[in-house]
């Protein structure tokens, strides 16, 4: 195990590193800055002056020099816009998004894995055949519609929740989140629901397609053979077995999460990294666009890190094969 871990560490460092240098050219030959931060009637002294504070009057290869100098101390420059460390904006929009994606994969989890339970287990059912219907919708529709919609039904027509913020925070065991108030909770629910719903119909069709080749597999035939209860073959044998492809694909998605949240934290105005990310880019703000993208990309690849080694916990032929090899 230990030197599955190294290996996937070493891997995960190449990959870091290519993309620091992807993301850090792809930004930087993006547009000019300081037509966004000077006036149009600036002289070209002050012109020059400001691309001389900001750095951009070095070549692109020395300034990337300096990026990765500035990374290794955990200094990812300062936003153009805000004159802040753009890790620090960062760092104080990801709770935010965080507690948004972790409460979207939880919907899909209880959501998703029960359903597609059911429609696995009795494939001709009214009731399982709607299901599937209802997956196929929640892979069809746009996010930016079903979030309008979501606003129209629940907080214009109905009234029930409100439609837009954070709502109030609450500090619970030294982390302070709108989880732990029933105002955060209200303000976290439909946001949440908008970005679970095509997570849940993922869920969904992969557990019942898991469940329906499971069940003529000798393995439960040889567990209802011996007498077992089918809550015990179902518990026990079937979802353990279903639950290796269902871990992988929640974890790239809880990745998708964070990464991608950008539509429904800008329909439900949640104050997340993915509307930093909008408004850095409007405004050119190079060092929080590149300072997000980096981050992410560690996020990927601390949750790939995580997957793979769960993978190999929940099938040992994992771990044996990569000893092998």
């Amino acid at each position: 195990m230990t030197a599955f871990i190294i290996r996937r560490l070493l891997q995960a460092a190449l990959v870091v590193f290519l993309m620091s240098v992807i993301v850090f050219f792809g930004v930087n030959v993006i547009g000019d800055p300081v037509d966004m931060l000077i006036s149009p009637d600036a002289d070209q002294a002050e012109i020059a002056r400001t691309i001389q504070a900001l750095g951009l009057d070095r070549p692109i290869g020395e300034q990337y020099l300096h990026f990765l100098k500035g990374v290794a101390t955990g200094d990812f420059g300062k936003s153009f816009i805000f004159g802040e460390p753009a890790l620090k904006l960062i760092l104080h929009h990801m709770p935010a998004t965080v507690e948004l994606a972790l409460v979207s994969l939880l919907m899909a989890i209880l959501l998703g894995i029960p359903l597609g339970l059911y429609a696995g287990l009795y494939p001709d059912r009214k009731v399982s055949k709607g299901i599937i219907a209802g997956s196929i919708l929640g892979f069809s529709l746009p996010t930016f519609w079903v979030g309008l919609m979501l606003i129209m039904l629940f907080a214009v027509v109905l009234g029930w929740l409100p439609s837009t913020g954070r709502g109030d925070t609450a500090v619970f065991l030294g982390i302070e989140s709108s989880l732990w108030t029933r105002d955060g909770l209200s303000h976290l629910f439909l946001p949440a629901l908008n970005l679970a719903l095509t997570n849940i119909s993922l869920v969904i069709r992969l557990t019942r397609a898991g469940v329906r080749e499971a069940m003529h597999q000798d393995y439960i035939k040889f567990a209802r053979a011996k007498g077992l209860s089918e809550s015990r073959v179902v518990s026990v044998h079937l979802m353990k077995n279903i639950l290796i492809p269902i871990v992988t694909v929640l974890g790239l998605e809880f990745g998708g999460l964070l990464a991608f949240s950008v539509v429904t934290e800008s329909i439900f105005a949640w104050p997340g990294m993915g509307k930093l990310l909008i408004d850095s880019l409007l405004q050119l703000d190079r060092p929080v666009v590149v300072a997000y993208l980096m981050i992410i990309v560690l996020f990927f690849v601390v949750i790939n890190l995580v997957v793979d080694i769960l993978y190999s916990v929940l099938d040992p032929r994992v771990r044996l094969k990569d000893q092998g090899a």
